[in-house]
């Protein structure tokens, strides 16, 4: 029977509940899942990894390690082409059954060859050469294996270069070793699976190996009598199946195969997605963006002003994960599929062209013509905003002709950014959403609020039915004396007093005139509604909420907050009443840090709350005003804005938007460029000419220091000349 959306949230909030704070020894969860896992459904998979193991050992037998030159063992050592692979390939690309290590840099590697030439080596070997370097790690790598042999696991802990590597060493010595070590190499993978197994919180431990934080996990699987006789792969892909650590929103991208789509057949049918800019190499090298924008400017100096931001895309690109999906289209209004990522990037040296490739898994039922163009899409990469994802579900041809078109399950999921919030929400009872001026920080609030009243049907509604059900939640009651849901603005004046409880003017009980009596402040009134209906969520959002003095606002009941403290009661100062902060209260602060940073909150307060982002986003401006393509000029502005001001000072993309579209027209152009964007960034210049020149350009009048006034028809064609971007190759 499929769940209602309110009744799969609630599920999946529970689940969230338990898989943070629900271990062995507090609930029959794990123990009940464990029981009902198919383990028959992994018989490929469990021998898949048998082969992958099989085929490491007789490439790189133990017992040669103690001659193993470098080049046998490092990326970049070879040339492309060389056959067979060095030892960290195989680990990162060529044994991904054994368990994953993909995603960042090479340097996990510990040594590894830049394309440049250069030998990049941890901090303590930086003085060596590469040679002696390499004999140095690869004697601790011997060191190590002996180690695991003799059961002298803490001797691991003493390789002092090893510390620099610790997911490909754990999954080297699970290679060698695989009763003593399961297939979990990411260090906050293995901590998260510890404490839902029982284990201690790793905070009360401090610089725990991710290799003796494995065995640690494994000695707490091997305590539970419900896995006995598991496979190591079998614990592996329970665990992530059904409590996965990564409470992340899916990455969701547009990427073209090729121009005009040419690769899209080999894409299909070799289940990937491929990208060119293969001059540069393989995007493992790069430990930064600005590294990588280096490269490309190297290979394309004409194009320096577009690069940062391709660089981005392309390590965005190269960390993609397991579930993610990809858009594949051809041109600007053509979809060819929808794919879902299936496997890590590499780097193809095999193919002629177009070597960065990531595995996907492709569904053509998706494929569909839009009927207007989607601007964005000229470049080869573009995220895909959350309605424009849905538009594109909603087009999926129909798979059974008899009973009408097959429904996308994830239609009634919550939006990806909605999911992400609810989640963090839940670990930890409150978050705060940050960012610029303008980029839905408010809207994401009252989203959450929406999935959490079970209208989650509404949250991409047009604008006025949204409008219209969010007024209803924040003054519905049902039965109670406090809404479900209630907003409040913060400001310097607002205290204690209103929050909590506090001596307030009210009416004399005779005669004229006002007493100060004693009332419960707003938080105060939740708690109580919320107390008398446990059944209920209750929701507070507090917008701008660093506007007042929150340390002083909440109190002592800022320790009541935490998850593990809920319920707990405490003694009021000014009545003396006992109260508690119910476990179904939850709490959504919102805040510009434009007015002020992240870091000036008290850090009491910091540690209680969760923080949530939410930067611009050029990709949900996918149209133009005239020969100004709105993206563009947000993300070179903004790109600006950082390099004058911070990154708090950028704009946010809600100004170009009317009734959650792009604007259209020069005249409303005009309206938010002179009434809204300028003087934003005259405000942050401080009247000051040459830091809003360095924002503007030549649109500072050079001997006022003013910003120029023109005509609508004039300004888009002025800020489509200024603020041009180039660097990224098109699609079409």
């Amino acid at each position: 029977m499929l769940l209602g959306v309110g009744e799969a949230q609630n599920r999946l909030i529970d689940r969230a509940v338990m898989g943070n704070h629900g271990g062995m020894d507090s609930g029959t969860d794990v123990v009940e899942r464990a029981e009902a896992f198919d383990r028959g459904v992994l018989a490929n998979v469990v021998a898949r990894a048998g082969e992958d193991r099989q085929r490491a050992l007789a490439e790189f037998p133990r017992e040669e390690w103690l001659t193993l030159p470098v080049e046998r063992y490092a990326l970049g050592a070879q040339r492309y082409g060389d056959s067979p692979r060095p030892f960290c390939w195989l680990m990162e690309y060529g044994t991904e059954a054994l368990g994953s290590i993909r995603g960042g840099s090479a340097a996990k590697h510990i040594v590894y060859r830049h394309r440049s030439g250069e030998w990049r080596l941890p901090a303590p070997l930086r003085k060596l050469d590469h040679q002696e370097a390499w004999n140095k790690v690869r004697q601790e790598f011997v060191e190590a294996f002996n180690a695991v042999e003799n059961g002298d696991f803490n001797r691991i802990n003493d390789l002092g270069t090893l510390v620099y590597g610790q997911a490909l060493v754990t999954k080297t010595l699970a290679l060698y070793f695989p009763d003593e070590f399961l297939p979990i190499f990411s260090a906050a993978h293995v901590r998260h699976f510890s404490e839902l197994l029982g284990g201690k919180p790793y905070q009360t431990y401090g610089g725990v190996r991710t290799w003796q934080a494995n065995r640690n996990l494994l000695a707490l699987v091997r305590n539970q009598p419900v896995f006995d006789g598991w496979h190591p792969q079998e614990v592996m892909r329970f665990l992530y199946q059904h409590y996965d650590p990564r409470p992340r929103q899916r990455v969701m991208w547009k990427i073209a195969p090729g121009e005009r789509g040419r690769l899209w057949e080999e894409c299909r049918g070799g289940q990937h997605i491929r990208v060119g800019w293969d001059e540069i190499g393989d995007l493992g090298q790069y430990e930064s963006d600005t590294e990588l924008k280096s490269a490309l400017d190297a290979e394309w100096p004409r194009s320096t002003g577009g690069n940062l931001r391709l660089a981005r895309q392309l390590l965005a690109f190269r960390d993609l994960e397991d579930g993610d999906l990809i858009v594949a289209n051809r041109g600007t209004t053509e979809v060819l599929a929808l794919g879902t990522v299936t496997g890590g990037y590499a780097f193809d040296e095999k193919r002629t062209e177009y070597r960065h490739t990531v595995g996907v898994r492709w569904d053509d039922s998706y494929a569909q013509t839009f009927d207007a163009p989607e601007n964005a899409w000229r470049q080869t990469f573009a995220k895909v905003p959350e309605k424009l994802m849905r538009r594109i579900r909603e087009g999926r041809r129909t798979t059974t002709p008899s009973t009408g078109a097959a429904v996308d399950p994830a239609l009634t999921e919550l939006p990806a950014s909605v999911k992400y919030a609810v989640d963090i929400l839940e670990r930890k009872g409150q978050i705060i959403v940050h960012g610029p001026p303008g980029t839905g920080k408010t809207r994401l609030a009252l989203s959450v609020a929406l999935a959490m009243a079970d209208r989650a049907d509404v949250i991409e509604a047009p604008a006025v039915d949204r409008s219209a059900v969010v007024t209803g939640l924040l003054g519905d009651s049902s039965g109670s004396d406090m809404p479900t849901v209630t907003m409040v603005t913060f400001h310097p004046s607002y205290g204690y007093e209103d929050f909590v409880e506090g001596f307030k003017p009210a009416p004399a009980e005779s005669g004229p005139g006002l007493n100060l009596r004693l009332q419960d402040g707003l938080f105060l009134q939740i708690c109580k509604a919320a107390a008398q209906a446990p059944d209920r969520r209750f929701l507070l959002i507090i917008d701008e909420i660093n506007r007042g003095d929150l340390a002083r606002v909440l109190g002592e009941l800022v320790t009541l907050l935490e998850m593990d403290k809920r319920g707990v009661p405490v003694r009021l100062p000014a009545s003396g009443k006992w109260t508690a902060v119910p476990h179904n209260v939850r709490v959504i602060g919102t805040m510009n840090t434009a007015d002020r940073s992240i870091g000036h909150l008290d850090a009491a307060i910091r540690r209680r709350f969760g923080f949530i982002e939410v930067p611009p986003d050029p990709d949900t401006l996918d149209g133009s005003v005239g020969p100004l393509d709105l993206g563009v000029f947000l993300s070179v502005l903004n790109d600006r804005l950082v390099a004058e001001f911070g990154p708090d000072h950028r704009i946010g993309h809600a100004c170009l938007l009317w009734d959650d579209r792009p604007i259209t027209t020069e005249e409303e152009l005009e309206a938010v460029f002179y009434h809204e964007i300028v003087p934003q960034i005259e405000d942050y210049a401080l009247g000051r000419p040459e830091p809003l020149r360095a924002v503007l350009g030549e649109l500072v009048d050079p001997d006022s220091g003013r910003v120029a006034r023109m005509g609508a028809q004039d300004l888009a064609a002025k800020l489509a000349n200024e603020f041009a971007e180039t660097g990224d190759a098109l699609d079409d």
